[in-house]
This record gives C-alpha cells, structure tokens and sequence, in this order.
C-alpha cells in the first residue's frame, strides 16, 4: 500500500510541478503578444506633409547674425 501513495505522489507532484513550468512559460511567452500602446500626437503637431517653420541657431548662422548686429 505505501508504494501506491508515492507513486500516486510523484504522480501528482509531476502534474503540479508540470502545470506550473507551462503556465509561466504562457506568461512569459504573451508578454510580446501584448499591443504596443499607441502614442497620442499633441494636438498642434504638425500633419503628414505640412511644411513647418523653424529658426537655424547652428554656430555660423548666430555669428553672422553678431556681426550685422554691430554694425
């Protein structure tokens, strides 16, 4: 009788041990399934094509500007 209930143990140990490496392993595996949150735009971002204004402060640019400023 007592070799039954350790081979029923081992049994029911394997399936718990078993059912826990599987549902980890389905954890871990639905992480990159996850939908990659979808970054709102501000709302005065400029759309697809619109020409958009901005001022060239690069190093050349600011000194012509001191020079004409002194003169």
């Amino acid at each position: 009788m007592n070799h039954y209930l350790v081979f029923v143990y081992g049994v029911c140990f394997a399936l718990i041990g078993g059912a826990a490496f599987a549902m980890m392993w389905a954890n871990i595996m639905s992480l990159d399934m996850k939908p990659k949150p979808v970054r709102q735009k501000h709302p005065e971002a400029p759309q697809e094509g619109e020409e958009v204004m901005y001022v060239d402060l690069n190093r050349e640019r600011l000194e012509d500007l001191y020079k004409q400023d002194k003169n």
